[in-house]
């Protein structure tokens, strides 16, 4: 075994252990989406990951995204319903595209939108339960290529993950979606983007380093990250808290 693929073992085991933690105690489930997405940066070579996850109308809508970047491209395929990622969710079947250049044909709307510095190839694998897709997880890359196949095996693996962190264990046994719960884990998501927004104006900061602070300051005190957003957004906890914290971000392998 080289060194390097050593350290991709040793990275492995950290997310699914991180994961397993999570899972077995309540969860906040938008955390653990969030860290889920950013393992899977780190162990595809992925410059960015998201999560789409369809509503209770079967429209599908983001859930997670390792950046604002990758969450725009998400939204102008949602947009334009068409793309790698939708088709993966309506095909419950993984879509790799090696080099987004060559897909103006299949998706032109969409392909038309996109800009010079944006993703050229994206792979999207199913959330998948029993034949039905709940959902996607989508892979996006700054240069052309295909994904190894090992890679792709693995990436599914942690589009499971997601799947199980989403339903609850009698809605798997008996083969069904509680709506219900799908739709309160995209209204969690919906709170959290508002927050965002605040503290992105208040303290003069970008999505992305309004969002570490934000989850941050949650992890430091074992709170729900919606419940502490929905306290941002009705006005219920100083701002200053937030504002004067240092930007750094934490990795995610290892947290528990």
């Amino acid at each position: 075994m080289t060194e390097l693929d050593s350290s991709r073992e040793q990275l492995l085991i950290g997310a699914f252990v991180g994961l397993a933690d999570t899972l077995v105690d309540d969860y906040d489930i938008i955390d653990l989406l969030d860290r889920l997405v950013r393992y899977s940066v780190e162990l595809l070579s992925a410059e960015a990951a998201g999560i789409l996850l369809a509503d209770q109308h079967g429209t599908l809508r983001v859930l997670a995204s390792s950046n604002e970047e990758s969450e725009m491209v998400e939204l102008l395929q949602l947009q334009a319903q068409q793309g790698p990622c939708v088709d993966c969710f309506n095909a419950v079947a993984p879509v790799s595209v090696s080099d987004l250049a060559d897909a103006s044909q299949r998706w032109p709307q969409f392909v038309a939108s996109l800009h010079d510095g944006d993703y050229r190839s994206v792979h999207a694998l199913p959330m998948r339960l029993r034949g039905e897709a709940v959902g996607g997880l989508n892979l996006f890359h700054r240069q052309p290529g295909a994904l190894p196949d090992a890679d792709l095996k693995l990436g599914q693996a942690l589009a499971d993950v997601a799947t199980i962190g989403i339903l609850q264990e009698r809605a798997i046994r008996r083969g069904e979606v509680v709506a219900e719960q799908l739709q309160t884990a995209l209204n969690s998501r919906v709170i959290i983007e508002q927050a965002k927004g605040v503290l992105a104006e208040r303290g003069e900061l970008s999505m992305d380093g309004a969002f570490d602070r934000l989850r941050n300051h949650a992890r430091s005190r074992n709170q729900r990250l919606s419940e502490l957003a929905r306290q941002v957004v009705d006005g219920d906890i100083p701002l200053d808290d937030f504002i004067e914290a240092p930007t750094a971000r934490r990795s995610p392998v290892g947290e528990h």
